[in-house]
């Protein structure tokens, strides 16, 4: 894992975080500017796309020319490569890869308690800070713009979204270790944050849904009973059977991943019987590769759980940054995830499949839920960007040099600004790379499906 400096004295693992100030100065992170050579965005997409299920890749292409902010959630790959092209900071810790603000939410620890945190961790990667930051503001901006707030607004809630990372980073640097890893963000402590009677009642509307969005909930939505067998629903091309291949690859594979489980919840693991699987589509940036749910049953048919099994490739911050500690890419996205969440899910596990293919487990369903980002006024998307900043520094804080990055950003708001100055350009961006993609499915270099 990344090391955080912690052996070090505190004094001079501040310096550290000062002296990074000559490499990037924190006004340097103001504006983009794309460079002469910039790749095309679409031929980056294409180029993810070669060894992903051709027939799903034009729904992928379909859902991202949906919006910018749609584009924005597909293209981790388009702006990782724009992040690379300038300075960082090299202070390193394990980045999500794709902070956008729909990849944070709810979800339920072992002890059932709801957590807001982080919770994509496909593009999980080594890499300096900075990076998640960015994209997180600039995902603020694109959202707020769809949202039709106007543009100091927009601004502000970037700066606020920033500003909340670099006061909770702050904030950590001065904790203990052990208060650090078991700091996390209880769904209960949101209610504050919520100004409107309105909006207060729609927080609580969601905390209840999420809570019942469990495997026993997915079991009247998503299976059926034929011939008096359960089976998981068809709903092509976004829930198929498996198939036989398909299905007999699962099993064999079952028994790697539990492997990687400890003893206790293989145990637990033990306890469920093979009922079915499918295939599934998910995402936006995910379309196309290979993903499946399988359906365990336990006591009896009313005890199911769900497994999701997704394929887990190279991070789009491989080909930018140093090689990291994991071959596997399913054992870099579990490590990443258990390393960033406050608390994770107890059936998370990677194996190797057919053709040497890398796929990760978790559970389909345990009480998770997003916020609905499109519904969000200029007040609300200001107060849930800065819930994202908080969330995002107390991640980075578990894996990083906490004091370092906080001596860095420093006291003052100079870095708050500069990353909004940046994010408000790039949002820019976005919208000519989002029009570039609509372009070429109009000229038929890329096909899209209508979004489903």
């Amino acid at each position: 894992m990344t090391a955080s400096g912690s052996t070090a004295d505190p004094a001079a693992r501040a310096e550290r975080g000062r002296g990074a100030r000559k490499r990037v100065a924190r006004s340097g992170h103001a504006g983009w500017v794309p460079s002469v050579d910039r790749a095309d965005p679409v031929a980056v997409l294409e180029r993810q796309g070669r060894d992903r299920l051709t027939e799903l890749l034009p729904i992928r292409y379909g859902r991202m020319a949906a919006s910018p902010f749609a584009f924005l959630r597909g293209a981790a790959a388009v702006m990782a490569a724009d992040l690379a092209s300038r300075p960082h900071t090299g202070l390193t810790v394990q980045l999500c890869g794709d902070a956008h603000l729909l990849n944070f939410g709810l979800y339920a620890s072992p002890e059932r308690s709801l957590l807001f945190d982080l919770k994509d961790f496909d593009e999980t990667f080594q890499g300096p800070f900075e990076w998640d930051v960015q994209r997180l503001a600039a995902s603020v901006v694109v959202a707020a713009r769809e949202n039709g707030h106007p543009e100091p607004r927009a601004e502000g809630a970037a700066l606020a979204a920033v500003g909340a990372y670099r006061t909770a980073m702050r904030r950590l640097a001065r904790r203990g270790e052990l208060e650090v890893w078991y700091e996390c963000i209880d769904a209960e402590s949101l209610a504050p944050l919520v100004r409107s009677a309105r909006r207060r009642r729609q927080s609580a509307s969601s905390l209840t849904r999420a809570r019942r969005r469990t495997s026993l909930q997915a079991l009247g939505k998503l299976t059926e009973v034929v011939d008096g067998r359960r089976r998981l629903v068809q709903d092509p091309p976004l829930l198929e059977p498996a198939g036989v291949s398909d299905t007999a690859s699962l099993r064999k594979i079952f028994s790697d991943y539990r492997s990687t489980l400890s003893e206790e919840r293989r145990l637990l693991l033990d306890r469920y019987r093979f009922v079915d699987a499918a295939r599934k589509v998910v995402g936006v940036g995910s379309v196309g590769m290979r993903c499946f749910v399988v359906l365990l049953a336990g006591r009896d048919t009313d005890d199911p759980l769900f497994l999701q099994i997704k394929e887990a490739r190279r991070s789009v911050l491989e080909e930018h940054l140093p090689q990291g500690p994991y071959i596997h890419p399913g054992h870099r996205v579990v490590a990443g995830q258990r390393l960033m969440q406050a608390a994770g899910d107890i059936f998370l596990g990677w194996m190797s499949g057919p053709q040497g293919r890398a796929f990760y487990w978790r559970q389909l369903r345990d009480m998770k839920g997003s916020a609905d980002i499109a519904g969000m006024s200029p007040s609300d998307l200001h107060a849930y960007a800065r819930l994202c900043g908080t969330a995002l520094a107390r991640a980075h804080a578990r894996s990083g040099d906490r004091v370092a990055i906080a001596a860095y950003l420093g006291g003052a708001d100079t870095f708050d600004r500069a990353v909004t100055e940046f994010a408000l350009a790039y949002a820019d961006q976005t919208v000519h790379d989002h029009a570039t993609l609509g372009a070429a499915i109009a000229a038929g270099v890329v096909r899209a499906a209508p979004d489903v």
